[in-house]
Protein backbone atom coordinates (compact mmCIF):
# COMPACT_ATOMS: atom_id res chain seq x y z
CA UNK A 1 0.00 0.00 0.00
CA UNK A 2 0.95 3.58 -0.19
CA UNK A 3 2.43 5.67 2.30
CA UNK A 4 -0.34 7.65 1.86
CA UNK A 5 -2.85 5.21 3.03
CA UNK A 6 -1.61 3.77 5.93
CA UNK A 7 -3.52 0.10 6.53
CA UNK A 8 -2.34 -2.02 9.21
CA UNK A 9 -5.48 -4.33 9.61
CA UNK A 10 -7.69 -5.49 7.19
CA UNK A 11 -9.90 -2.92 5.13
CA UNK A 12 -13.16 -2.76 4.41
CA UNK A 13 -14.52 -0.69 1.72
CA UNK A 14 -18.37 0.00 2.45
CA UNK A 15 -20.98 2.25 0.49
CA UNK A 16 -20.54 5.57 3.02
CA UNK A 17 -24.06 6.89 1.70
CA UNK A 18 -25.77 3.41 1.88
CA UNK A 19 -28.06 3.02 5.21
CA UNK A 20 -27.64 -0.41 5.28
CA UNK A 21 -23.50 -0.82 4.52
CA UNK A 22 -23.32 1.47 7.59
CA UNK A 23 -25.29 -0.64 9.89
CA UNK A 24 -23.37 -3.09 8.85
CA UNK A 25 -19.94 -1.15 9.91
CA UNK A 26 -21.44 -0.40 13.05
CA UNK A 27 -22.71 -3.82 13.56
CA UNK A 28 -18.96 -5.15 12.59
CA UNK A 29 -17.43 -2.79 15.12
CA UNK A 30 -19.36 -3.87 17.53
CA UNK A 31 -18.46 -7.77 17.20
CA UNK A 32 -14.52 -6.37 16.20
CA UNK A 33 -13.29 -6.94 19.51
CA UNK A 34 -9.82 -7.28 18.45
CA UNK A 35 -9.68 -4.56 16.39
CA UNK A 36 -8.93 -6.57 13.33
CA UNK A 37 -10.51 -4.18 10.69
CA UNK A 38 -10.06 -0.66 9.61
CA UNK A 39 -12.55 0.97 7.00
CA UNK A 40 -12.92 3.36 4.71
CA UNK A 41 -16.18 4.54 2.39
CA UNK A 42 -15.63 3.72 -1.58
CA UNK A 43 -16.49 7.24 -2.18
CA UNK A 44 -13.19 8.88 -0.41
CA UNK A 45 -10.46 9.61 -2.07
CA UNK A 46 -8.20 7.32 -0.37
CA UNK A 47 -11.34 4.70 -1.45
CA UNK A 48 -11.14 5.32 -4.82
CA UNK A 49 -7.55 5.26 -4.89
CA UNK A 50 -7.20 1.96 -3.39
CA UNK A 51 -10.07 0.41 -5.76
CA UNK A 52 -7.66 1.44 -8.68
CA UNK A 53 -4.50 0.02 -7.26
CA UNK A 54 -6.71 -3.49 -7.27
CA UNK A 55 -7.86 -3.07 -10.28
CA UNK A 56 -11.74 -2.35 -9.77
CA UNK A 57 -14.19 0.25 -11.08
CA UNK A 58 -14.53 3.83 -9.04
CA UNK A 59 -17.92 3.84 -10.35
CA UNK A 60 -20.02 1.13 -9.55
CA UNK A 61 -20.44 1.15 -5.77
CA UNK A 62 -21.96 -2.26 -5.58
CA UNK A 63 -20.13 -4.27 -3.90
CA UNK A 64 -18.44 -4.64 -0.06
CA UNK A 65 -14.43 -5.25 -0.69
CA UNK A 66 -12.17 -6.51 1.90
CA UNK A 67 -8.69 -5.89 2.04
CA UNK A 68 -6.76 -9.00 3.41
CA UNK A 69 -3.21 -8.43 2.62
CA UNK A 70 -2.43 -9.10 -0.72
CA UNK A 71 -5.95 -11.00 -0.94
CA UNK A 72 -9.10 -8.97 -2.54
CA UNK A 73 -12.48 -10.31 -1.51
CA UNK A 74 -15.77 -8.87 -2.61
CA UNK A 75 -19.57 -9.30 -2.17
CA UNK A 76 -20.54 -12.71 -0.70
CA UNK A 77 -16.90 -14.02 -0.04
CA UNK A 78 -16.04 -10.91 1.68
CA UNK A 79 -19.12 -10.79 4.06
CA UNK A 80 -18.16 -14.58 4.82
CA UNK A 81 -14.81 -13.34 5.34
CA UNK A 82 -15.71 -10.71 7.72
CA UNK A 83 -17.80 -12.84 9.74
CA UNK A 84 -15.61 -15.52 10.12
CA UNK A 85 -13.33 -12.99 11.99
CA UNK A 86 -16.11 -11.68 14.27
CA UNK A 87 -16.79 -12.46 18.15
CA UNK A 88 -20.04 -14.54 18.91
CA UNK A 89 -21.51 -16.94 17.04
CA UNK A 90 -21.70 -14.85 14.02
CA UNK A 91 -17.99 -16.85 12.46
CA UNK A 92 -20.02 -19.99 12.67
CA UNK A 93 -21.25 -17.99 9.47
CA UNK A 94 -18.37 -18.69 6.88
CA UNK A 95 -19.46 -22.38 6.61
CA UNK A 96 -21.70 -20.76 3.81
CA UNK A 97 -18.69 -20.52 2.19
CA UNK A 98 -19.67 -24.10 0.60
CA UNK A 99 -22.50 -22.83 -1.32
CA UNK A 100 -21.27 -21.77 -4.59
CA UNK A 101 -20.34 -18.29 -5.48
CA UNK A 102 -22.20 -17.56 -8.04
CA UNK A 103 -25.36 -18.58 -5.86
CA UNK A 104 -24.56 -16.58 -2.95
CA UNK A 105 -23.35 -13.45 -4.96
CA UNK A 106 -26.65 -13.34 -7.05
CA UNK A 107 -28.24 -13.33 -3.46
CA UNK A 108 -25.52 -10.29 -3.04
CA UNK A 109 -26.77 -8.80 -5.85
CA UNK A 110 -31.06 -8.88 -5.38
CA UNK A 111 -29.90 -6.82 -1.80
CA UNK A 112 -27.58 -4.61 -3.42
CA UNK A 113 -29.69 -3.72 -6.12
CA UNK A 114 -32.57 -2.72 -3.69
CA UNK A 115 -30.53 -1.70 -0.70
CA UNK A 116 -30.95 2.27 -0.74
CA UNK A 117 -35.21 1.33 -1.63
CA UNK A 118 -35.20 -0.97 1.14
CA UNK A 119 -32.82 1.08 3.69
CA UNK A 120 -32.54 4.12 2.23
CA UNK A 121 -29.42 6.44 1.52
CA UNK A 122 -28.17 9.17 3.45
CA UNK A 123 -26.50 12.19 1.66
CA UNK A 124 -22.74 12.45 3.31
CA UNK A 125 -20.35 9.56 4.01
CA UNK A 126 -20.33 8.84 7.60
CA UNK A 127 -18.46 10.27 9.93
CA UNK A 128 -16.91 8.55 12.75
CA UNK A 129 -17.28 9.34 16.25
CA UNK A 130 -13.97 10.31 17.80
CA UNK A 131 -13.12 6.96 19.25
CA UNK A 132 -13.81 5.37 15.87
CA UNK A 133 -11.92 7.86 13.89
CA UNK A 134 -8.39 5.45 14.51
CA UNK A 135 -10.49 3.08 12.48
CA UNK A 136 -11.27 5.21 9.38
CA UNK A 137 -8.84 6.26 6.71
Amino acid sequence: MDSIIAVTKQLILFDGVCNLCNGAVNFIIDRDKKEKFQFATLQSDKGKHLLRRIDLPTDKLNTIVLIDQSKIYTKSTAVLHITKQLSGFWSLLFVLIIVPRFIRDECYDIVARSRYKWFGKTNACRVPTPNLIRRFI
